[in-house]
């Protein structure tokens, strides 16, 4: 089988400098191309936890019948900005409560809107945009998070120039499996659509571009029937200088992630 995907800037049949033989890949399989995470389903009144970045917008939602609290890790609401029109069935109440900075809102039975919004600015300077749909007659709490704080950024990868190649490419492999940010290198996240290669699907999803060389992250799936096995050589470009697959043994329907670093402007 002949691997050739002009469209990834890879050609087949060249051999490799070396290959990467990491453990670490080893496992990431096709999880690494799921939704990211999975909500797992939730009684109907259950407190809600949410991430939110700064400048975002919250999703919620709030009582119709009873209170809706607001409240914020590791930090407190300062103040609330709505619009409010004083015409009966279009405003909502919200109280600061001063003790530990949460807000409580509560919605009038005569209320005509099926949401509320408003903007909260926190005592550490953040500010989100809530929109809660209302309903059910129990009480809320809905307790909020940054995510930039709760996850804050990956340090990036240093890849040292008077380093051998190989010690630079097997570094920004690393940092690809481990979606890090590596000194010198734009990250371009914008997945190409996916190409048919013989029995598999290709799809380029990250690009790490620096002056002297390039990494690409590549989503394959198995599109056959038949289990398939994935040789370094079918998936290395002309001249790369590097490739590793988390997992080159394949069933029907299964994907994995392949890593390739190549010279720049391949």
């Amino acid at each position: 089988m002949t691997f050739s995907v002009s469209t990834l800037c890879l050609a087949s049949g060249a051999p490799l400098l070396f290959r990467i033989d990491s453990h670490f890949l080893r496992g990431l399989g096709a999880a690494l191309f799921s939704v990211g995470f999975v909500m797992a389903a939730t009684p109907a009144f259950a407190d809600e936890n949410i991430l939110a970045v700064d400048n975002g917008e919250v999703r919620c939602r709030a009582s119709k019948a009873d209170l809706t609290r607001i409240s914020l890790k590791d930090d407190r609401f300062v103040s609330v900005s709505r619009v409010q029109t004083g015409v009966e069935g279009q405003d909502f109440s919200i109280v600061h409560e001063p003790t530990r900075g949460d807000i409580y809102i509560s919605v009038p039975e005569a209320y005509a809107k099926p949401n509320i919004s408003f903007f909260g600015t926190t005592q550490k300077g953040l500010v989100y945009k809530f929109d809660c749909q209302i309903g059910g007659d129990s009480a809320v709490q809905v307790f909020v998070a940054n995510a930039d704080i709760e996850n804050p950024s990956a340090k990036p990868e240093v890849l040292t120039a008077s380093g051998s190649l190989k010690d630079r490419a097997v570094g920004l492999v690393r940092a690809m499996f481990e979606q890090r940010p590596v000194t010198g290198f734009e990250i371009r996240d914008a997945a190409r659509a996916p190409v048919n290669v013989g029995d598999m699907k290709v799809q380029l999803l990250t690009e790490y571009r620096s002056p002297t060389m390039t990494g690409k992250v590549l989503r394959i799936e198995n599109a056959s029937s038949s289990p398939i096995a994935l040789r370094e050589e079918l998936i290395a470009g002309d001249g790369a200088i590097a490739v590793t697959i988390s997992n080159p043994n394949l069933a029907s329907g299964q994907a994995t992630a392949a890593y390739v670093v190549v010279p720049a402007g391949r």
